[in-house]
């Protein structure tokens, strides 16, 4: 197998046929995976005074890594969580060098064995019930813009999809009749359908009936009949929170993003008694073991199963030092 003559043309034929044609990635994981090689680029221009386009292959070592890694730490001061996914494209991308430079295995097998940083997971934020009607009565009605927010919103906390998955909807694929239903394609490119409720038929029903914007078939447009970016609906989000919070005193102390009507939608599934595998079929995820973050952050459910189990019969007694030696051994 032929070589390539530069580190930048494998890096070209590891985006164009790797991850477009051979896996068919998602846009988001093309643009992840750009920005990481953009940013680790220009940091190696600084480091070996090179251009990217004639770095060679013997440039990239573990080291001028671990070193990317870290000033994304220090310099940029981002989190564990998004030094380890900057460490997962370069990771992806030395896999596939591996099968056309055989020559540096040494180098690359260095490279794949470069840990991920442990991190804190905290439980995951969800809104209780007063707090979503509030949320959903903060749109004025009266005005197109924010009939299509209130019909977003309702969509994205019964369905719980993905910020992308809700903005690519069309309205081919809303089934509102017999088995009402939403059709969108999730990661993986893994195509599912999500149940409405009669609720959210009702409002998606008047919705569908207002006047097309521009020639898309986009479910929630812009005023131009454009898909809404990822910025507009969290500036909405944050519009409509704002409001929310004048009668709801709880939103008060929650920062509310898109991603949290995903967690919201799940929580109530989970203490409406469905199955932990139906839930990971509803949200999309490859594994339950990803729908496990909601065991965790599900209070209810665990003061139900507190309620069921019986109390230790615990008692006073007067505190007695430790021997000095062991007080001295337990302090270390």
């Amino acid at each position: 197998m032929s070589a390539p003559s530069s580190l930048a043309t494998l890096l070209e034929r590891f985006f164009t046929q790797r991850l477009m044609t051979q896996r068919q990635v998602s846009p988001h994981t093309i643009a992840s995976y750009r920005d990481t090689f953009r940013l680790f680029f220009q940091f190696a221009r600084r480091r070996t005074k090179k251009a990217p386009g004639e770095l060679a292959f013997s440039d990239v070592d573990v080291d001028l890594v671990e070193a990317f890694l870290g000033d994304l730490e220090n310099g940029r001061g981002i989190c564990a969580r998004s030094r380890n996914l900057r460490l997962s494209a370069i990771r992806s991308f030395f896999r596939y060098a591996a099968y056309y430079e055989p020559s540096h295995i040494a180098r690359i097998q260095k490279i794949l064995v470069i840990p991920a940083r442990r991190h804190d997971r905290t439980l995951v934020g969800f809104l209780s019930r007063p707090e979503v009607e509030a949320l959903l009565a903060a749109p004025d009605l009266r005005t197109w813009n924010s009939r299509r927010d209130h019909a977003l919103l309702l969509v994205a906390f019964q369905t719980g999809m993905r910020l992308s998955e809700l903005t690519s909807l069309r309205r081919s694929d809303v089934e509102l009749n017999t088995g009402a239903h939403a059709r969108c394609l999730g990661k993986g490119r893994k195509e599912r359908c999500t149940p409405l409720t009669s609720q959210t038929v009702k409002v998606l029903k008047a919705w569908m009936r207002e006047p097309l914007r521009g020639s898309s078939d986009i479910l929630f447009p812009t005023v131009h009949g454009e898909r809404m970016s990822a910025d507009a609906v969290q500036y909405l989000l944050a519009k409509y929170t704002a409001i929310a919070r004048k009668t709801c005193v709880s939103l008060r102390k929650k920062r509310v993003t898109p991603h949290m009507a995903r967690h919201t939608a799940a929580l109530e599934l989970l203490q409406a008694g469905v199955d932990l595998t139906v839930i990971a079929l509803w949200l999309g995820h490859e594994s339950t073991k990803t729908t496990q973050i909601y065991l965790d952050a599900n209070l209810a459910l665990k003061e139900t199963a507190l309620a069921k189990t019986a109390s230790f019969a615990g008692r006073m007694s007067r505190y007695r030092p430790d021997d000095r030696m062991l007080q001295f051994l337990n302090g270390l």
